[in-house]
């Protein structure tokens, strides 16, 4: 999703700030926790030249490549760290956005995490990148982390998800195709289900696990989405083409270009596209809603909910607590699903907002994610290479 990027170089200094005192927690130089704090700061300022004392930066390779699916041939990215033999390696999927593999916060996570040692593939999920929420979606994550896991040698991986993705990730390794190559999951703003995720984007309030329910300004990217994905449901078939054009130029931010398109739309749909347009989702909350109620066949099985208790691997859940495209509800739900013994962590933090780091987050915000981090990291490096057995399901 398009956002404006944040003071970077407060960030990072910030969270520099903060590693004499991880590193002095961890007692080790050179521990995960060091790594992981120095893998933030890289994160948030790709350009940060500072040294960080214990800490080992290796240089990264990237190179474009090709991934069988089941959908057919994708494009991805791998990014290797320089003289680090046996590294582990985890699947950063990209969430929705038009620019998937290459979207820059994705690209600088990547980069990050391969810094600090980590073979990272990023694969271009083709109907994330065109907003939309799909099986296919699915298969291509977890077809990567079979990929990825064969390149090193059968070592299962780590899959980090980012938004829409984290669900998915889930559920890729809920299957057991894809299962025995998938070490842990990193789910961060993920959702748990889609349908209510959807009306959350009409209605601005979503319902948590207590049975109660959160009052929150939705973000209109959401309603333009679900809209966009499901155009048929809201525009005669004559106009379906035209509105998902005009849709898709609005996601893209060609505002003019989009305005002109939604002319060749007829009177009753291009008055939709206005509304949309013009941020009065309240105006069509109630034609969401019920297209919503008719869509539950196609939603179901993109929604965790109800579908991962099958996950083994090491479950990993991170939310921003103010994030208004995915409540953090939604991880509160994922935590009451995901089977015990695979859940290692869940941090809904004031520190990031959908799937960034966000403005000058507290001392113990900081902490906590690089906490956070650093268990991640020691998860990942720490897999170890499949028995026969495991090699044999596959």
């Amino acid at each position: 999703m398009p956002t404006r990027s944040p003071r970077k170089p407060l960030r990072a200094a910030l969270l520099t700030a903060l590693v004499a005192l991880v590193a002095w927690l961890a007692f080790v130089p050179g521990s995960r926790h060091l790594a992981a704090a120095a893998l933030l700061v890289r994160f948030a300022d790709p350009e940060a030249q500072g040294t960080l004392a214990g800490y080992e930066r290796h240089e990264v390779d990237a190179a474009d490549t090709r991934l069988a699916a089941p959908s057919g041939e994708v494009r991805a990215r791998i990014y290797t760290p320089r003289g680090v033999d046996d590294a582990p390696g985890m699947v950063v999927v990209h969430g929705v956005h038009r620019l998937g593999i290459d979207e820059p916060r994705l690209v600088a996570f990547a980069r990050a995490i391969a810094s600090s040692g980590v073979t990272v593939l990023t694969p271009e999920v083709r109907g994330l990148a065109d907003y939309r929420v799909g099986p296919d979606s699915t298969d291509t994550i977890g077809a990567s982390a079979r990929a990825l896991c064969d390149r090193l040698g059968g070592r299962p991986v780590g899959v980090a998800g980012m938004s829409f993705a984290g669900g998915l990730s889930l559920l890729a390794a809920a299957d057991a195709r894809w299962a025995p190559a998938i070490g842990a999951v990193v789910a961060v703003g993920a959702h748990h289900d889609l349908a209510r995720v959807s009306r959350f984007f009409a209605d601005n309030r979503i319902e948590r696990p207590d049975g109660g329910f959160t009052e929150l300004r939705a973000h209109d990217y959401g309603a333009l989405v679900v809209v966009y994905a499901h155009a048929e449901r809201f525009f005669q078939p004559e106009d379906v083409a035209a509105a998902r054009d005009a849709l898709r130029l609005w996601l893209w931010e060609r505002f003019d270009d989009a305005r002109a398109r939604a002319e060749a739309v007829g009177p009753r749909g291009r008055a939709t596209l206005d509304r949309l347009f013009h941020h009065e989702v309240r105006a069509v909350a109630a034609e969401i809603d019920r297209q919503i109620d008719g869509a539950s066949a196609e939603l179901g099985p993109v929604s965790p909910s109800g579908r991962i208790g099958a996950v083994r691997a090491p479950v990993f859940l991170l939310h921003g607590a103010g994030d208004t495209v995915i409540p953090a509800t939604e991880t509160l739900w994922l935590a009451r699903e995901v089977p015990a013994a695979a859940l290692r962590d869940v941090l809904v933090s004031d520190a990031i907002s959908h799937v960034s780091i966000q403005g000058a987050p507290s001392a113990l915000d900081q902490l906590r994610l690089v906490h956070f981090m650093a268990e991640i990291l020691g998860e990942v490096r720490g897999t170890e290479r499949p028995s026969e057995e495991a090699v044999a399901l596959r």
